[in-house]
């Protein structure tokens, strides 16, 4: 056939109503899909975030080709695979000779700066479009930055919400009276705890044909695929979507932030990596959260607070990460040097809480955020682990992790490596609050309630430590300043005793091998 229009869709734009598809006739057109070696392997990913994205890739392209579409697929492991998005665009035009190349934005900044060079590169006209499946465009977001001092999400939140028109009264107000209702989602765990279990599907023959191609070609990656069980299509996404809507939103609001060893899912709805993937469209997803506030089945503080992690949150983190690239991938305002400790990929720790995440990570390719923020970040943030380590770090384990949303999230939420342009203050906490959020102490090799020497709670002495060593930055901080007159009532010789404390356990830290989730 002629070919009119050759369509790139990427790994993370598995979406039938992708805006390269519309308004193109599936007779002079032909979709084509790649697996290449160099984004498989630009950092050592988790084995199964590779599995999730060529499986979901294969079905997705199956999907469409049942759908009338011509789709040209290229395997990872198929003869004279270029291995980068480039080259197979390249050999997709001499096999195919089309008049113009039509592809979406790429959500990630070294991905977008390959496909503008297309146009200069490709014989054939380059269409470039910008990627609509978000509320807020990268222009808008600009608009709204604008000579603003603190980018504060609550406010970027609100202005979503009055767009889209989700859980907004007909007079224009928030539903319930309150924009936000996170101060009724800070329960700490019972012991009763038994969430239902999440939706999850046993791998069928394509998902089985890639867990072994990954097995072969990626053995030395971080991860087990042994629990592989995510959705790889949009039908067990959608039916995930309904498992939580019926079973589990209800006390996600409130338990969100709790954390039970051995319990991996708690409430949270595991639906990041079919988002991100394009399997699932956020706005339809708060529309079902809406629904079950109407319907009685889901409390306003849930359903807020599931509508403000999408709309809000994930809108703008991508925001800010592309009015802040390329720069906010070298910020490091706090200095911080050290390497990253080896047990972060062995999870051969003592402490408690590190080893139940990092477990749960390498299993299962997931943590939920506050695991992510107020455990292994907050270790990071604390013992002043170098940014670069850390950002690649979280990159590669998780299966929701793609740089748009990881970096922002790691470098300026989780390090405060922007040095306060995200987040109003840094997210540094003593070992209390883990203690408080979790059962995670009960049998910990350390105590949480000695603050000093060999048996103290790591966080305890690392908390001071880090606030010591940068209060010329944060003593003038509203929201931190006041901690310092604690420190200075505590006297000399206490002071020493948590510095001294905190620079022990430094120094007794293995620093894992540097650039190794580069493959250096």
């Amino acid at each position: 056939m002629t070919v009119k229009t050759l369509i790139p869709i990427l790994g993370d734009q598995l979406n039938r109503t992708l805006a390269s598809l519309r308004g193109q006739t599936k007779d002079d057109s032909v979709i084509l899909m790649m697996e290449v070696w160099d984004e498989a392997t630009y950092v050592k990913h988790h084995k199964q975030k590779i599995a999730l994205i060529f499986s979901a890739m294969r079905h997705f392209a199956a999907e469409m080709e049942d759908a009338g579409w011509s789709v040209d697929y290229v395997k990872l492991d198929d003869d004279d695979n270029a291995g980068s998005f480039t080259g197979e665009v390249a050999r997709a035009i001499e096999r195919h000779s089309p008049e113009t190349v039509r592809v979406v934005e790429a959500g990630e900044w070294r991905v977008q700066q390959a496909i503008e060079e297309w146009p200069d590169k490709f014989d054939c006209a380059v269409e470039i479009l910008p990627d609509d499946r978000f509320v807020c465009s990268h222009a808008e977001f600009r608009e709204w930055a604008e000579d603003r001092k603190h980018l504060t999400m609550e406010h970027f939140y609100r202005e979503m919400r009055r767009k889209t028109g989700i859980l907004m009264t007909e007079d224009g107000k928030p539903e319930g009276g309150d924009w936000n209702y996170d101060h009724d989602n800070r329960k700490p765990p019972k012991d009763d705890m038994a969430p239902p279990p999440v939706a999850k599907f046993e791998p069928d023959a394509i998902t089985r044909e890639v867990i072994e191609l990954v097995e072969d070609r990626f053995a030395d990656h971080f991860g087990s695929l042994e629990n592989f069980r995510w959705p790889v299509t949009r039908d067990a996404a959608e039916k995930a979507a309904d498992a939580f809507f019926a079973e589990r939103i209800e006390k996600f609001g409130p338990f969100q932030d709790a954390m039970v060893h051995g319990q991996d899912d708690m409430y949270h709805s595991m639906l990041s990596t079919s988002i991100n993937l394009g399997l699932l469209d956020p706005i339809d997803l708060c529309e079902l959260a809406q629904k079950a506030y109407e319907e009685g089945r889901a409390p306003i503080n849930s359903v807020e607070g599931f509508i403000r992690q999408l709309i809000g949150w994930r809108e703008y983190i991508r925001g800010f990460y592309w009015l802040n690239m390329p720069g906010l991938a070298s910020d490091n305002k706090l200095n911080a040097q050290r390497g990253l400790p080896e047990f972060f990929w062995t999870g051969e720790t003592d402490m408690r809480c590190l080893a139940d995440c990092i477990r749960s990570t390498r299993d299962n390719a997931h943590a939920h955020h506050i695991q992510r923020l107020m455990v292994l970040g907050n270790f990071c943030l604390l013992a002043g682990i170098d940014p670069r380590e850390v950002q690649d770090w979280y990159l590669v384990v998780y299966a929701d992790a793609y740089e748009w949303v990881e970096l922002p999230n790691v470098s300026a939420m989780i390090l405060y490596a922007d040095g306060g342009q995200l987040a109003t203050k840094p997210y540094a906490a003593s070992g209390n609050y883990i203690n408080k959020m979790s059962n995670y102490c009960k049998e910990c090799r350390y105590s949480v309630s000695k603050k000093t020497g060999e048996d103290a709670c790591p966080f305890n002495p690392l908390y001071w430590h880090f606030m010591d060593r940068h209060r010329d930055r944060l003593e003038s901080n509203h929201r931190v300043g006041r901690i310092y007159s604690n420190w200075d009532r505590m006297g000399e010789d206490k002071q020493s005793e948590y510095l001294d404390s905190a620079q022990r356990f430094l120094e007794s830290l293995t620093p894992a091998r540097k650039g190794w989730a580069r493959g250096e």
